[in-house]
């Protein structure tokens, strides 16, 4: 059961998610926290910026590198609403986020438990804590409902 402060977290990362439906991407959103304050903020935007990484994990990374002028995020919490895949797994690592925390899983694509478990990697340098599944039905609803949408209007 997730505690209180992960649950409201994340239900800010569902807001996100939802900008990006609105946008037309495929809804995933994400939120950094550094003592429980916000420093960024994103949603899947790679239809709209015509690049490939601007998946909301790598998105909120950058808008936190650019506010905090750093490219290192230690003692920050990143909720995301679906499990990371490779690419953001990366981007996490390499950012030193201390935490992640993510809403549904992703059996096709996701590396921290599905299909990889990157974080798991004992020859890694830098280990992130994990929490997923929370507020995990929300997440994968959004998506589900998202995709149901796609298809009846193909």
């Amino acid at each position: 059961m997730p505690n209180e402060q992960d649950a409201e977290f994340m239900k800010m990362a569902l807001m996100q998610a939802h900008l990006g439906r609105d946008a037309g991407e495929v809804p995933v959103g994400a939120v950094l926290v550094a003592n429980q304050q916000v420093i960024a903020t994103g949603h899947n935007q790679p239809i709209g910026q015509h690049d490939p990484s601007a998946h909301a994990e790598i998105v909120t990374l950058k808008a936190a590198g650019a506010a905090l002028s750093n490219y290192r995020l230690p003692e920050t919490t990143l909720y995301v609403t679906l499990e990371p895949c490779m690419m953001c797994c990366g981007a996490i690592m390499h950012a030193r986020v201390s935490r992640l925390v993510y809403g549904a899983s992703d059996a096709k694509t996701g590396c921290v438990h599905s299909v990889m478990k990157l974080f798991d990697n004992t020859q890694l340098n830098h280990h992130t804590m994990v929490e997923g599944g929370v507020l995990a039905d929300e997440c994968a609803q959004v998506l589900k409902d998202f995709f149901k949408e796609r298809r009846t209007k193909a």
